[in-house]
């Protein structure tokens, strides 16, 4: 491959984004979302936060609130909204602490919404769904490096349920396989657009891409090893209170290896010099319902690895989003030495 001999950067500032609508736009989405509700569910909306999609808060005069999730363009079809439902409502029915959706006044827990000005042979549109409120506290790196435990018990408690779950007819989600994760039209975009990224570091990620195929390839995708995913079941994912803990943000549930939870947990941080430490206690809690064999445990580093590819491609196209501001200028220049590192036999973790 030839590679740009002009620009030591290349930010690809005109990477297509995740989503090009502005804030006030969004706002007005999502009040013509909630107008749809039954009154009493109806309230004041105020944007929480802006990833892959925007979540609102509704909150009622009386103090009870809903959050409001307000899907971007392009990435779900409803009825892949529809499968991530189902499978939260057979989570709820198994003992497990997730989101309920809220019908609206027809009944319909996912909403479809026109986009204003948008032409109408185009039918673009938005899809909004109501949750209940979901109480607890959102652990960070900054706790307990026990937090991981709890966290990869949590997720053997999901495989456990996902591989023995008979899913519906009809049911559809994304496929997270190694070429729509870190392949050049992957689900996150590609990630030659991450910012910051140096165009002669490029050689390491794709050598990098390379040896994680084959990896995976030999490892395979037996059912044991793949299946239905919560695909980004990190800390901020996760509510505790008390002995309870509480499971949010299916919205990139789909098939793919079981492991890449593991990799996920360690999203954007796997630079920490904790790291390490964090992947030993999400081991040990996952071990406490489920067991890990030699070929699971050797794949780890692969998984990493291709986890952080991905997340560059993430940062390509959401660069406009406060998210990746705040991940630093270093944050793709980290991400590299821990590729490197992964190609030297060595695990991707640590901040040397």
């Amino acid at each position: 491959m030839a590679y740009p001999s002009t620009l030591e950067t290349d930010s690809r500032a005109n990477a297509p984004q995740a989503d090009d609508l502005d804030d006030d736009t969004l706002t007005r989405l999502a009040e013509a979302a909630v107008a749809r509700y039954p009154v009493p569910v109806r309230g004041t909306v105020r944007l929480l936060c802006r990833s892959e999609n925007a979540t609102f808060v509704v909150e009622r005069v009386d103090g009870v609130r809903h959050a409001l999730r307000l899907h971007r363009g392009g990435y779900h079809e409803r009825e892949d909204i529809v499968s991530e439902l189902a499978w939260l409502a057979a989570l709820r029915e198994a003992g497990h602490q997730v989101p309920e959706p809220v019908a609206d006044a027809a009944g319909e827990t996912v909403l479809t919404l026109p986009l204003a000005g948008s032409a109408s042979e185009t039918r673009e549109v938005r899809h909004a769904v109501m949750f209940g409120w979901m109480a607890g506290d959102m652990p960070t790196n900054a706790v307990d490096p026990r937090a991981f435990r709890r966290l990869g018990e949590t997720t053997a408690h999901l495989h456990r349920h996902s591989r023995h779950w008979q899913r519906p007819p009809g049911f559809r989600r994304l496929l997270w396989n190694h070429d729509t994760m870190v392949g050049e039209r992957g689900h996150w975009g590609d990630w030659r657009d991450a910012p910051n990224l140096q165009t002669r570091d490029w050689p390491t990620i794709e050598t990098a891409i390379s040896r994680i195929g084959a990896e995976l390839e030999a490892y395979g995708q037996a059912p044991e090893r793949f299946g239905l995913i919560h695909a980004d079941l990190r800390l901020t994912n996760l509510l505790l209170e008390g002995d309870e803990t509480r499971v949010i943000d299916f919205d990139d549930c789909g098939f793919g290896w079981y492991l890449h939870d593991l990799a996920a947990a360690l999203s954007f941080e796997e630079h920490h010099p904790r790291a390490g430490e964090w992947l030993l206690q999400w081991l040990a809690g996952y071990r406490e319902v489920a067991t890990l064999d030699p070929a699971d445990l050797a794949i780890i580093p692969a998984m990493i690895a291709q986890r952080r590819i991905q997340l560059l491609a993430w940062t390509g196209s959401h660069a406009r989003t406060q998210q990746v501001a705040d991940l630093g200028a270093d944050w793709a220049d980290h991400s590299v030495r821990l590729v490197s590192r992964y190609l030297d036999g060595r695990l991707p973790l640590g901040a040397d």
